[in-house]
């Protein structure tokens, strides 16, 4: 994958769709389509109804009858260019007759899929290969969308459903989706120029009635659907009316989503392994008898904790009942109590280390239960991977299965050892070669200077998150500088509270990790503040100088970050909750708690996103 494309810019926004999850839901949209288009309640609404797709979302541009651009949807507003990926996708076609319809210019809106039969293929010749299986057809679609080489891109079989006509003008500019007086129309023009259309999964519904009775059927036969669905598209086919209900910031009125219940299948729970985190906390993983859900086979669940197992009174040996949290997660509902036979064993909660058998502690107040050697082989794996992974020192090419390699080896045994790495040995290793052992070592050279707030969240210190580390990087000089510092100096920051404070200083006073340290730096790993480090000073000519603020909801035109930076930019200060201190809440799409206890203070100014951005252009 790569970060180097291009972003652009949709002809028009690539929208949200709301979301309805049974028969009332339907029947409430079908109510409030009759209002806003000031029909009559007793009249029937016509609509269509489509698979939605589970895959990802693309755009394509023609003029002149051709192909001149595909991107992804990106935030709705700006895409990722990924052109030279769509052209090697039989399904799109290179060139298409618009013009014929008098259209000069088109945008399409469809989603990148592969089939579950082309899923299952691939993954048959990765593990054949000896590569790392795909997790799901989704994941596999959405990056090969993103893929660097087109050749590569061509390999994954992903294929394009067109689901809409965006877009669309005459050789004069004007504007001619309006020929089409219904959605159903325009997509009979799209397949007859050849691009993919839904067929079977697809229905011109005379009301809601034959919307609920659809949408019902096919979540009964979903599974024998060549490709991942996760619900139905409902449509209001009359452009007309499709206009008077319009627009949110988010979604069009006109268009629901109806999403199929989490998928669900039962297996058996063979054996509890049980697994050491970096901080020694110790995660019970259930092994199961290999289950098809969702388009992936589950045979490790998660459990949690040791009270997961208690309150769901899970043994082994019992018949369990799985599901998909969101199509993506694996949990365990509950265990079919009924179908127990007598053999079922209680699961027994180690009283020791599994890795280094020390005894296990849970600390008052936690959920876990932990390992308290900080030595522990597992511990120190888990570090180590932790230090290198992307929200840390973000090291590329030095993943789990190098790490282990390379542990096991006797290369890397703590966190010094990464930056001090014989390359000419690396290049004598199996997979390895001149050209990857170099970019390691750029890779590696290049974390040596990474920001110290990435320093301290690698570092693997308990409860010591990415803000915290922002928030101490931007008050110190010198990492070393907090080994001389006090409660009282770590509490006085806001967001830092005594239990991340006691750990911090904890490390700190440690003299191994002191020695350890110094190592480092004495390798060139960067120990002093950077720019990136250092608070942003305040405008203190901006329009929002000495006001406090925070961001609520879903943003359209902009993402959290962007918003926060552009609210600093204007002078003001973010705040991550609501309270006595906030001046101002920008509220976005589906704001909930948040909205609500701004508005009970009563000294909370409310703002849309449209005026926060009127507000901050006026500077």
């Amino acid at each position: 994958l790569t970060e180097s494309f291009e972003s652009v810019a949709h002809l028009t926004p690539m929208l949200s769709l709301d979301n309805s999850y049974n028969a009332d839901d339907l029947n409430d949209f079908d109510e409030q389509i009759k209002k806003l288009a000031l029909l009559d309640a007793d009249t029937d609404v016509e609509y269509v109804v489509e698979p939605k797709f589970d895959g990802g979302s693309i755009a394509l541009v023609y003029e002149n009858d051709h192909l001149v651009r595909a991107a992804t949807r990106g935030n709705g507003v700006m895409g990722e260019e990924i052109t030279a990926n769509a052209r090697v996708m039989r399904t799109i076609p290179l060139k298409a007759a618009f013009s014929k319809y008098g259209i000069q210019k088109a945008e399409l809106r469809g989603e990148v899929l592969i089939r579950k039969d082309n899923f299952q293929k691939i993954n048959d010749e990765r593990q054949q290969e000896g590569l790392e299986l795909f997790a799901n057809p989704r994941n596999t679609a959405a990056g090969g969308l993103r893929m660097k080489d087109p050749k590569e891109a061509s390999k994954r079989g992903l294929e394009a459903f067109v689901y809409t006509l965006g877009f669309a003008e005459d050789a004069e500019g004007k504007n001619v989706l309006d020929t089409f007086s219904t959605h159903e129309k325009s997509m009979r023009l799209l397949g007859d120029l050849g691009f993919m259309v839904p067929g079977e999964a697809h229905k011109v519904c005379k009301n809601i009635g034959e919307v609920i009775d659809f949408c019902q059927s096919w979540e009964e036969k979903r599974e024998s659907y060549a490709y991942e669905i996760d619900g139905m598209v409902i449509k209001v086919n009359d452009r007309q009316i499709q206009d008077r209900a319009g627009y949110t910031s988010h979604h069009p009125r006109w268009a629901i989503a109806f999403k199929f219940k989490a998928k669900q299948a039962t297996t058996k729970l063979l054996q509890v392994e049980y697994q050491v985190g970096k901080v020694g906390s110790i995660t019970p993983v259930a092994k199961v008898e290999p289950v098809a859900l969702a388009g992936v086979t589950i045979s490790s669940i998660s459990l949690h904790n040791e009270d997961f197992i208690r309150e769901k009174d899970l043994r082994l040996g019992d018949t369990v009942l799985v599901e998909r949290a969101g199509d993506v997660i694996p949990y365990i509902v509950k265990s079919m109590a009924d179908l127990r036979d007598g053999s079922e064993e209680e699961i027994v909660f180690p009283t020791h280390c599994p890795v280094c058998h020390t005894e296990l502690v849970k600390p008052e107040g936690e959920a876990a239960w932990r390992c308290v050697n900080y030595d522990c082989e597992a511990q120190i794996k888990q570090r180590l991977i932790h230090h290198v992974s992307k929200d840390a020192m973000d090291i590329d090419g030095l993943g789990r299965s190098i790490i282990e390699r390379f542990f096991e080896l006797g290369w890397i045994t703590g966190l010094a050892d990464i930056y001090r790495l014989d390359y000419d040995k690396i290049k004598t290793l199996e997979g390895f070669g001149d050209k990857s052992a170099d970019n390691l070592k750029a890779s590696i050279e290049k974390a040596k200077h990474q920001p110290i707030h990435r320093l301290l969240y690698s570092l693997s210190i308990h409860h010591l998150g990415k803000k915290v580390s922002q928030l101490l990087a931007a008050e110190i000089n010198h990492v070393m500088d907090l080994k001389d510092w006090t409660l009282e100096q770590f509490t006085d920051i806001k967001d830092v509270g005594p239990t991340v404070a006691d750990n911090v200083m904890a490390f700190f006073h440690n003299e191994n990790n002191i020695h350890l340290l110094q190592e480092m730096e004495a390798l060139g790993v960067n120990m002093t503040q950077t720019e990136e480090d250092r608070p942003k000073a305040l405008n203190t000519e901006g329009p929002l100088f000495g006001k406090t603020i925070l961001f609520t909801g879903t943003l359209m035109k902009m993402g959290r970050k962007e918003a926060q930076e552009k609210a600093a930019a204007a002078g003001a200060k973010n705040l991550s909750g609501v309270s006595s201190n906030l001046d101002i809440l920008v509220a976005g799409e589906k704001a909930g708690s948040k909205l609500k206890k701004a508005q009970a203070l009563g000294t909370v100014t409310v703002y849309s996103e449209d005026e926060f951005l009127e507000i901050i252009s006026a500077s």
